[in-house]
């Protein structure tokens, strides 16, 4: 029985691929171009098979179908949160579907999913591809098989015929839907955040609908639509403009929180030499391939002789150095801040002057000898490509896999309910670390938002997941209190009702782990503690007057000067430092009370631990720095806040003022942290330990490459032990300026991931650059006083109150620290050094005799 075929091309696909070939040769000499669609009708479809079996020079095939072939029970594992559950009525959409021979590996995997075959297959496969013929064809080999007769029951594979957006559209339009209703999503985004996860987002209960009694249970999204999977392999997205990659990464249909994903294909930044012969093979297979398009062009126009074979060859080129020349033309755009590091491009050129006639209009082009046509290019990533891509296209990968060379991976990705763009490159006139936008507040509340309202169940708001700190409700009502104290500091209005809160909420705990009693007095009692619906009341209100303030600043009724923005920084910044904490005291309760990241899919800890098992170590333990010097901190004076030049200036707290240089003398430091596996080996011996993650409890042998977090007297006696030391502020700032990947990067910050993760500085790549898997990480510097310290004004006690030698400085920034903190090079942390809850690592230095 022929597979069923939903035939997608709409009526004006013929008139738009013919207006743009007529387009492309109507550009001037250098600038022609052709669509790279024409490549692949019937017959060049049938000439890339070719490429794909007979040419061993085009390693993107043979290296995506290494991964497909030993890996696919891994990826639907992954696809599936790692439980190998399929809900039923499952879609996978393959966008440019091919041959399906790397694809089939996929189909057995999930059929093997499937215990028990039935009537009613559980999962559905459409392959969309844009010729009718072909796609019956592969179906039909399919189904003949011996896959064929693994599938039936289990996996029904149909074929959708039309191109990406066609198939995309049916998709939206409820093409996939058993009533044909729309498809419920919420993309693309008006910004990259969570929408609302309070309850003040539509379909939820309203803040303003609140009693006084607590709300009775936290919604959750819709799961009443079965997950949609999109399988886009053949790194085909290479072949779309930078721009055109992130928009069309954008306007994919994927729910957050829903159990959708993406899995695609990305060729990575390889030798020039290898990726030329990978597109211009000597047994000329991708000749005859590229050749057809002027035969598939000749024939969208009327007559497929229109172009003459025989005065036209074939020519490619890879430009390796595509990305400083990008890098540095570029607008600093936050979403679209994406450069790639090498293009791939494929040409006709014209042997001899000619002139070629459109048939259907009788207009001639002419082509000078030696001219070129555009007829493909094909972007390669780095890993810094990569994930700026998917930060720029609000992606969030799960897992990753790449072939035994290392040449090309496979991600899987999800649209994450919770992100944060890119940080802005700095001008002479803007910083991304100068005044926070409204859009960035936005941004941070949904954050907290989704931690306070559904990582917290009613029955721990008057708990203390610490003993040193506050109950959870504590922290819902010291947010909105904070900021509210401080804009009526600063615009001499009153406080926001009810203003007793100020008394109860204004100060929290500053942990002392020798004298635990030491903190402001709150209520002792539950029922004496304002309630949940009142402090969120309360939140509400406090929101819209900072709105209203940024309102007046943008109709210029208030003057935005450098003091009303540092109370912005100041009180923006307090949040999302908060944030952390409240995770960190969440996580002492993981497993037993708090609640998982909701809307994040569940790591498949057995499947990411095989890739974390087998990813490359450096080749050496440590790396040699200095003699050298480095500059520490940067100035902003508090002092110069009454002026409105405020464009371009970088906040910073009271302990980061002061720029000045420090001499670093000659170290070596290893690549990496130290790691759960090193750390308990030491201690207690291997395998006795499980590891704490907001998920839950997971065995050592899981996190066992995740760096260890703990006190810094307990590393740095490990270090010594070791022979080495814990290295200074200094020399920790030495190798994060050389090594520190950043977000744009694949840094683990920003919510990328709600754990750790192994870190990767000192891989072959990159020139070493990495990640160090997402902690802040121990100095042997005291916290304390220096020349030219001021203490802050507006918030006196920030920092001197903690200098009494007993913290130290900790830098960077853990998996939960906004990317505007983690990446201010000025930043410092501090806690004490016996303290062992909050996320801090380290790794050891070592003096040179």
């Amino acid at each position: 029985m022929p597979a069923e075929i939903v035939q997608l091309h709409s009526e004006n696909a013929i008139a738009d691929i013919s207006a743009r070939i007529i387009d492309g040769l109507n550009r001037p000499a250098g600038q022609k171009e052709l669509p790279t669609m024409l490549l692949y009708d019937e017959r060049g479809l049938r000439l890339y098979d070719d490429i794909t079996t007979q040419a061993p020079e085009y390693y993107l095939f043979g290296a995506e179908e290494e991964i497909l072939k030993n890996k696919a029970d891994e990826i639907v594992q992954a696809m599936h949160h790692g439980e190998g559950q399929v809900l039923g009525d499952e879609v996978v959409l393959e966008l440019g579907a091919g041959a399906l021979r790397k694809t089939s590996h996929i189909l057995l995997g999930l059929s093997r999913l499937v215990p028990d075959a039935s009537t009613h297959a559980p999962i559905t496969y459409y392959a969309l591809d844009l010729e009718k013929r072909e796609i019956e064809r592969t179906l039909g080999d399919i189904a003949t098989s011996n896959i064929g007769d693994s599938l039936r029951g289990r996996v029904e594979t149909k074929g959708m015929c039309g191109t990406y957006d066609d198939g995309l559209k049916f998709v939206m339009d409820g093409g996939l839907t058993a009533n044909n209703s729309p498809f419920p999503i919420t993309v693309p985004f008006t910004r990259p955040g969570l929408g609302d996860m309070s309850p003040i987002s539509s379909g939820r209960t309203s803040i303003s609908s609140f009693t006084d009694s607590e709300p009775s249970a936290i919604s959750s999204p819709d799961e009443a639509q079965p997950p949609l999977h999109i399988l886009f392999l053949g790194s085909s997205l290479g072949n779309f403009s930078r721009e055109g990659a992130v928009d069309f990464l954008r306007s994919l249909p994927l729910r957050a929180g829903s159990g959708d994903t993406l899995l695609i294909g990305m060729d990575h930044d390889n030798d020039k030499t290898v990726i030329e012969q990978a597109y211009n093979d000597p047994q000329g297979h991708t000749k005859q391939f590229i050749m057809n398009g002027l035969r598939a062009a000749g024939r969208a126009l009327g007559n497929e002789h229109m172009f003459d074979e025989n005065k036209w060859e074939y020519v490619n080129r890879y430009n390796p150095e595509q990305r400083q020349a990008l890098y540095q033309c570029m607008e600093p755009v936050i979403h679209t801040h994406i450069v790639f590091i090498g293009q791939h491009e494929a040409y006709f050129k014209s042997k001899c002057a000619q002139k070629v006639q459109n048939p259907a209009t009788k207009e001639e082009v002419t082509f000078l000898k030696e001219e070129t046509v555009k007829i493909e290019e094909s972007f390669k990533f780095s890993e810094r490509d990569a994930f700026s891509l998917f930060i720029g296209s609000n992606l969030r990968p799960i897992q990753r896999w790449t072939d035994n060379a290392q040449r090309y991976s496979l991600w899987l990705l999800e649209r994450p309910p919770v992100s944060f763009p890119l940080l802005k490159q700095a001008t002479k006139t803007y910083t991304p670390f100068g005044v926070p936008t409204i859009e960035d507040w936005n941004q941070l509340w949904s954050v907290w938002d989704c931690i306070t309202l559904q990582m917290i169940p009613p029955s721990m708001l008057f708990q203390k997941p610490i003993d040193l700190r506050h109950i959870c409700l504590f922290y819902l009502g010291h947010i909105p209190a904070f900021l509210d104290i401080h804009l009526s500091r600063l615009l001499g209005e009153p406080h926001t009702e009810p203003e007793e809160f100020k008394y109860i909420f204004e100060r929290g705990i500053d942990p002392n782990v020798d004298d635990p009693t030491a903190h402001s007095e709150v209520p002792q009692k539950d029922e004496d503690w304002p309630t949940l619906a009142s402090i969120l009341k309360f939140q509400t209100r406090v929101r819209a007057r900072l709105s209203n303030l940024y309102t007046d600043i943008n109709s210029n009724k208030v003057a935005l000067t450098r003091k009303i923005g540092r109370v912005l920084f100041m009180t923006f910044e307090h949040e999302a430092m908060h944030a952390e904490t409240l995770l960190y005291m969440l996580l002492q309760r993981a497993g037993t009370g708090t609640l998982p990241p909701p809307g994040f899919t569940i790591p498949p800890w057995t499947c990411l631990a095989a890739t974390w098992d087998a990813a490359p170590q450096p080749k050496s333990k440590t790396v040699t720095l200095g003699p050298t010097e480095i500059s520490i901190g940067h100035n902003d004076q508090e002092g110069d806040d009454l002026t409105t030049n405020v464009r371009g200036h970088e906040f910073g707290w009271d302990n980061e003022h002061g720029k000045r240089v420090v001499q670093v003398g000659e170290f070596s430091i290893e690549w990496r942290p130290v790691t759960n596996g090193e750390f308990f080996e030491f201690y207690t011996g291997a395998g006795k330990n499980k590891v704490r993650t907001l998920y839950g409890p997971i065995p050592l042998k899981i996190a066992q490459h995740w760096p260890v977090i703990t006190s810094y007297n307990d590393l740095s006696t490990y270090a010594t032990v070791k022979g080495g030391r814990i290295p200074t502020e200094p020399e920790l700032r030495v190798f994060n300026e050389m090594f520190d990947s950043g977000y744009d990067g694949g840094a683990n910050i920003g919510f990328r991931n709600w754990h750790p993760i192994p870190a990767t500085t000192g891989g072959e790549r990159s020139a070493g650059k990495g990640s160090n898997g997402g902690v802040w990480e121990w100095t042997s510097t005291v916290f304390d006083n220096y020349d030219g310290f001021v203490p802050s004004h507006l918030y006196p006690g920030y920092s001197k109150d903690f200098f009494d030698g007993a913290h130290q400085v900790v830098l960077g920034g853990s998996y939960a620290t906004i990317p505007r903190i983690a990446q201010r090079k000025t930043f410092r942390n501090w806690y004490q050094r016996n303290y062992p809850y909050p996320w801090v690592g380290a790794r050891v230095a070592y003096d040179l005799k």
